[in-house]
């Protein structure tokens, strides 16, 4: 009997033992479960606030990138060299980049991945994206002379057609019904926003301005998906160092532009004749433009670049109401609504690769 009392309470010992480890197992699980929920909270915090303020500083360059290009006319026309302006807009990235790459370096060390000497097969195909971007560039300031800030928000959105089209015969990237019927979209709101109720012409916008818009189009998509097969050529190398030299020949073939069409000017007014202002802060505007798209790319996603877009057109409309007594007819309303749900339609209509 005294045997089985002991043995007993011996086993009574255990299980109480066990109950006290279970349940302090029990408590640092739950403990544990805590600390990540809270962690994975404030991960997605941080994630969101970064978001917000890509979101917020690409919708503000954009949508007052068109607005400091008509700004800076003077009397219907631009006083300074648009050649030297996009020459410093190139020359201003290029030195944003080797800032990333110094700050890079500095914290990693140089790798393989980052070092800017390479191999002539690699820097020979960015001379190609250069001249496309630098073309591309010069026509932006020219359109201005067939439409206003508004139209060339809205216009612009047809570089999405042409990369879609690119895509699918450069890459052979195989599009959506739901992007192809976007496209449709694309086009019948980009036409609607241009409708003219008021005149005798059916379109505000002359054909002139059709034209530079549609040759812009092509020539901003073939430079986009040619740039990107480059980047992803080699996924692990360092997009500063790729930036970097994408923007050493736009420098170089921009100061090509400066001595064909503008040397004299420049010889005998000086580099920065006519500047002002408005001029220094559409070539800052148009610098911080291109990295937060890369920012975007990088750091967000392309529902975000949509969102963007969306949202500086109809802010680029509101605000040129009141610097360029803009009208804001509902043919427009109407033409950048849709553009805005064809723009969300083909970021959401991509093809999901088959598992």
């Amino acid at each position: 009997m005294e045997y089985r009392r002991v043995k007993d309470q011996e086993n009574y010992d255990d299980l109480s033992q066990k109950d006290v480890e279970s349940l302090s197992g029990r408590s640092l699980s739950s403990a544990n479960a805590s600390g990540l929920s809270s962690a994975g909270g404030s991960k997605g915090k941080s994630s969101w606030k970064l978001k917000s303020v890509v979101t917020l500083a690409l919708t503000l360059l954009t949508s007052s990138q068109a607005i400091l290009i008509v700004w800076s006319k003077r009397a219907g026309k631009y006083e300074y060299s648009v050649t030297t302006a996009n020459f410093s807009v190139e020359a201003l990235k290029c030195l944003l980049s080797l800032a990333a790459l110094f700050r890079t370096w500095n914290r990693h060390g140089v790798t393989d991945d980052n070092r800017l000497t390479t191999s002539f097969d690699e820097v020979s195909v960015y001379p190609i994206p250069a001249v496309l971007y630098m073309v591309k560039n010069l026509l932006q300031y020219y359109i201005f002379a067939y439409v206003d800030a508004p139209a060339y928000q809205i216009l612009k959105n047809l570089n999405i057609i042409s990369t879609g089209v690119l895509y699918r015969i450069i890459l052979k990237k195989k599009l959506s019904e739901i992007q192809w019927a976007a496209f449709v979209l694309l086009c019948a709101g980009c036409t609607t926003a241009q409708l003219n109720p008021s005149s005798d012409h059916v379109l505000q916008t002359p054909i002139q301005g059709w034209m530079m818009a549609i040759v812009m189009a092509l020539l901003s998509g073939f430079a986009g998906v040619y740039t990107e097969a480059i980047i992803k050529k080699r996924p692990s190398r360092n997009i500063n160092v790729q930036n970097f030299w994408l923007y050493i020949f736009g420098v170089i073939f921009n100061l090509v532009a400066i001595c064909v069409q503008d040397y004299d000017a420049v010889m005998n007014k000086g580099f920065f004749h006519g500047y002002s202002f408005i001029t220094v802060l559409m070539i800052l505007n148009h610098a911080l433009s291109g990295i937060a798209v890369s920012m975007v790319m990088k750091y967000a996603d392309n529902i975000v670049k949509v969102y963007s877009t969306s949202v500086a057109m109809l802010l680029t409309a509101v605000v040129s109401v009141f610097l360029f007594s803009f009208h804001l007819s509902l043919a427009f309303f109407l033409g950048s609504t849709v553009v805005s749900v064809s723009v969300y339609l083909h970021s959401i209509g991509k093809l999901q690769p088959q598992k």
